[in-house]
């Protein structure tokens, strides 16, 4: 339409035609755009809190250990006394477990010392006969033991003139004065020390009438 068949119109009394309305552009979210997005609320931001205490409520479980009743009721003094006294026990205790092991350390040195001071001592001093028959039996360590003797070894050592050693699992007859001499090193190698002063129910085995015969097992 021309300007002058416009300007007929406008003059008959016509109204210009409406322009139709810009709508704005609109995002994906819906929001128009050129809008600020409107800003979340932060965990620490929510309704009801103060600034500063992000998503951390004034009152809460933590805030009631705060006051008189959270705090820890102290001990009395009968509780700090039954410590004390635990504590004293148990240290008393261990200090008697590393003295009983140290003393046990202590004789077990003392043993070795002794039987290595004996085994020099008797070194060779055995009078222990290959050609000896008669046992000899006598208890030694809870067991009854045997020696082979000689006719005149046996007189001799009923009479308390020999005596028997142990040694390393062997059994040695000595003299009297070798056999008082080992038993001040080693009191525990004496095997066999006969009184000859003492009454024969004492010593049963001392009468060959009680020996025991060979094939016996003991």
């Amino acid at each position: 339409m021309s300007d002058t068949l416009r300007d007929q119109l406008l003059g008959l009394g016509f109204k210009p035609a409406p322009k139709p309305e810009r709508k704005p552009d609109t995002r994906r979210d819906g929001r128009p755009q050129g809008r600020p997005a409107q800003a979340r609320p932060q965990a620490g931001n929510k309704p009801g809190n103060k600034p500063g205490h992000a998503g951390r409520p004034a009152h809460g479980p933590k805030a009631a250990h705060c006051g008189p009743q959270g705090q820890r009721k102290p001990r009395s003094q009968e509780d700090i006394d039954l410590a004390k006294a635990y504590a004293i026990r148990a240290q008393r205790e261990k200090d008697e477990r590393i003295e009983a092991e140290r003393q046990k350390q202590e004789e077990a040195r003392l043993r070795r010392e002794a039987k290595a001071r004996l085994d020099e001592l008797i070194k060779d001093k055995g009078l222990n006969d290959p050609a000896a028959d008669i046992a000899r039996h006598f208890p030694y360590g809870g067991k009854i033991k045997r020696i082979y003797v000689t006719a005149d070894q046996l007189k001799a050592l009923n009479a308390g003139q020999l005596g028997v050693l142990q040694q390393n699992g062997r059994y040695l007859l000595v003299t009297a004065e070798l056999l008082a001499e080992a038993e001040r090193i080693f009191a525990p190698a004496v095997a066999l020390k006969v009184d000859p002063d003492a009454p024969a129910e004492d010593d049963p085995y001392a009468d060959p009438m009680y020996q025991v015969p060979d094939d016996l097992v003991w």
